[in-house]
């Protein structure tokens, strides 16, 4: 039976309650007044359960779908207003032991280049990085005890906390690696991480099972009870996700937002975030083979449902996606992009030869992280590279309640403009510059006039100055 404060993944993530939410939402996918009653509660801005989210993607009433794009970017608006926060992944190893059907670093792939960064090539990476601009990275291994241990991870932290060059240092290190022990987490909260992530990539238990036949990743309950575990090791913000086209993507939105439910139930805060990503081309991966890939009509539909359905979560879209598909759901409710991203072992410091490809995943948006900059400034979007809630411990329930009272954009505003200030002074090109100097003027505009407008104007001016003592 579906029970959101259990600690048991199959009862958090009730296959029997799942069901029975698709065929309720397809009984009442043409239900006029039901559909209605249910974006009335989503214009409210608490939320909305599973099965009412269910019924607005079934929902074939074409009307009612344009009243949920509007509402999913009045949402959007409402709480993160113009601004876009700016990542990149690093990739720190590809050496894995599990035997995940849909992912390149599986272990029985022979032709993948393995790496492992060395601290040194790390150190380089982040030079590199922080000569993009870049602020805010996202950590990713395969699970391997012997090449991966932990301890490197945690080395793999430092290091990158220590790199000062120039003006540049990396704010906020996000983790991306497999599942582990409470003792492991509260390890990776004390080297100061940000956001812990694990994409649970499907589920559907049966379906995960025959999609990890080897390796520890192959135990759903272990791999689907991770988020607990983190948050009892002290980790506030942790992100969820799942990999569209794996299995029926109404399936996953279902168990997407049970899995969101449980952790607000459990612990009083939902996950910091939600990623998107859809299966994509890679080496030894053919996405040709997974029969339940989506469309782009589709993948809008779900970003939108989730912003209503969770509309305090930030949620994440990568270099998978082209420009086109990337621009579609930032309105609709994306809240942070990757820009300039490589998705192989190292690769920013030195490009990777095509013979020793490393890649997860093929890129599908390969411009820049300044060419990303001006094209989101182009649209009207204020890019921030601002980690201030993390390093002022804004994190968790206390970020939450800021966001859900709206007073989060006091803080958010003004330290996206004051980093974006610190991007166009650094790194960007003068065709950015301009752009982003007519924005900054724009996007002051809308702050009132008063003591915070006066300091944010001084502060702008010391960092075009030079100034860097300032903590976003």
């Amino acid at each position: 039976m579906y029970n959101p404060k259990s600690l048991k993944a199959e009862e958090f993530i009730d296959h029997n309650e799942i069901v029975d939410t698709l065929a309720f939402a397809d009984a009442h996918k043409n239900d006029e007044d039901m559909i209605s009653a249910i974006i009335q509660k989503a214009k409210l801005r608490k939320g909305l359960t599973h099965r009412e989210a269910s019924v607005l993607l079934a929902c074939e009433i074409e009307e009612k779908n344009q009243e949920i794009y509007a509402l999913a970017k009045q949402i959007k608006q409402d709480f993160y207003g113009d601004r876009i926060v700016m990542f990149a992944p690093l990739y720190l190893s590809n050496y894995c032991v599990n035997g995940c059907l849909y992912c390149p670093y599986h272990l029985k792939n022979k032709r993948i280049a393995r790496k492992k960064l060395t601290q040194d090539e790390i150190r380089a990476e982040v030079v590199a990085l922080q000569d993009m601009g870049h602020k805010r990275l996202a950590i990713e291994s395969g699970e391997d005890p012997v090449n991966n241990p932990l301890e490197y991870i945690l080395e793999s932290i430092k290091t990158i906390y220590s790199v000062q060059h120039k003006n540049g240092a990396i704010r906020r290190v996000n983790v991306n690696i497999a599942a582990t022990t409470v003792e492991n987490y509260k390890k990776l909260k004390d080297a100061g991480i940000g956001t812990y992530i694990l994409f649970q990539e499907t589920y559907h238990k049966q379906s995960y099972e025959k999609l990890h036949p080897t390796g520890p990743k192959s135990n759903y309950a272990y791999h689907t009870e991770a988020h607990d575990r983190a948050m009892q090791g002290g980790i506030d913000d942790v992100g969820l996700g799942v990999l569209f086209g794996l299995e029926l993507y109404r399936y996953e939105f279902a168990g997407l937002l049970m899995h969101a439910e449980h952790l607000e139930a459990v612990y009083g805060v939902g996950p910091h975030t939600i990623s998107v990503p859809r299966i994509c081309p890679a080496d030894d991966i053919d996405p040709g083979e997974f029969d339940n890939g989506i469309d782009e009509d589709t993948f809008a539909k779900i970003v939108a449902c989730i912003r209503v359905s969770v509309p305090y979560t930030g949620m994440i879209v990568s270099t998978r996606e082209s420009p086109k598909a990337r621009k579609r759901v930032l309105e609709l409710g994306v809240s942070q992009i990757s820009g300039g991203s490589r998705t192989s072992v190292g690769g920013y410091a030195e490009p990777e030869p095509e013979e020793q490809n490393s890649a997860q995943f093929d890129v599908s948006d390969h411009r820049s992280l300044d060419e990303v900059v001006c094209w989101l400034m182009e649209m009207g979007y204020l890019p921030s590279f601002c980690t201030a809630c993390y390093r002022e411990g804004r994190t968790g329930d206390r970020f939450m309640s800021l966001c859900k009272s709206g007073q989060i954009h006091n803080c958010c505003l003004p330290n996206a403009l004051m980093t974006l200030q610190e991007y166009l002074c650094d790194y960007a090109s003068p065709k950015t510059k301009q752009v982003g100097k007519d924005l900054i003027a724009k996007q002051l505009e809308s702050i009132p006039k008063d003591k915070v407008k006066d300091i944010v104007v001084e502060r702008l001016q010391k960092i075009a100055d030079g100034e860097r003592d300032f903590r976003f």
